[in-house]
This record gives structure tokens, sequence and C-alpha cells, in this order.
């Protein structure tokens, strides 16, 4: 029996495919639990609306980071952090304190986002990789400013 899985099943199939399975293990097991449906053509034509809904989704937040990644370079962050002679940084700016910026910015970004997760140690200027999107990579400019 052909079977559209409404929801990821193990060593079964992933949501959204169309699979062949037994028809007692269809009808007893994942028809009865809501985990699949059977393969009609009412329900195919249902799959391909949801598709097509998840298609143009996935386009508009492709669109929004786009967008962000635009705003993200016209921006720098500045971070006080207590220096010694020749440039030597006493602590370092993590991710967290990027995120916490970027918040008081109205820029919601997850840390375990972002490529570079290495602390910044260094004075000046110091660009850092998040990933915004599948795909879309923006960067984020913090500044590092010493005070004695």
């Amino acid at each position: 029996m052909k079977v559209i899985l409404k929801s990821d099943v193990k060593k079964v199939g992933k949501k959204g495919e169309i699979v062949e399975v037994s028809d007692g293990y269809a009808r007893n097991f994942l028809i009865a639990r809501g985990l699949a449906v059977p393969s009609t053509e009412k329900s195919l034509e249902i799959l391909a609306q949801e598709k097509e809904i998840e298609k143009a989704e996935d386009d508009r937040k492709k669109r929004e980071a786009e967008a962000l990644k635009k705003r993200l370079e016209d921006m720098t962050f500045d971070f006080k952090v207590k220096s010694g002679a020749e440039g030597r940084v006493f602590g370092s700016v993590s991710t967290k304190q990027i995120v916490e910026e970027l918040h008081k910015a109205g820029i919601p970004v997850d840390k375990r986002k972002f490529i570079d997760t290495d602390p910044i140690v260094s004075l000046g200027v110091t660009k850092v990789r998040v990933e915004l999107y599948k795909g879309v990579i923006g960067t984020v400019n913090c500044r590092l400013i010493g005070s004695e």
C-alpha cells in the first residue's frame, strides 16, 4: 500500500514522502497513529499544495535573511575592554556578548548560529560570521576599544 508520511518515521521515510509499505503496517500502525495517510488523488493534491506553501515560506525567510545581511554589513558594534600597554587585551568578547548587542539593536540571532565561535581578543575591528538562514551568511563587525 502506498502512503504519504505526515511525519518522519524511523526506517520508513521522511515527512512528505510517498512510500510503499505492507497493508497491515499501513492500516494498523501508520494510519492508526496519524503518521501517514493513504495515497489518493486528493491527498496528493494536498501534498502538492503544502509543498508550495513550504517553498513560499522558505523563499520569504531567505529574502528576510538577505535583507538582514545587508543591514548587518552597515553596522559596527563597539565593545569596551581593559587593555594594557601595546594593545594587550585583558579578557575577551564572546559570542554571547555579541548576541546581547544584536538583541539591543533589534536583530534576533541565536548564539549557536555563529560560525566563528572563538572569542575576540584583539583591539580593532573584527569580522564575525553568522549563519542567518540556510546558505545566507552575514558578517557582524565588532570593534574592541581598549581602556587602560
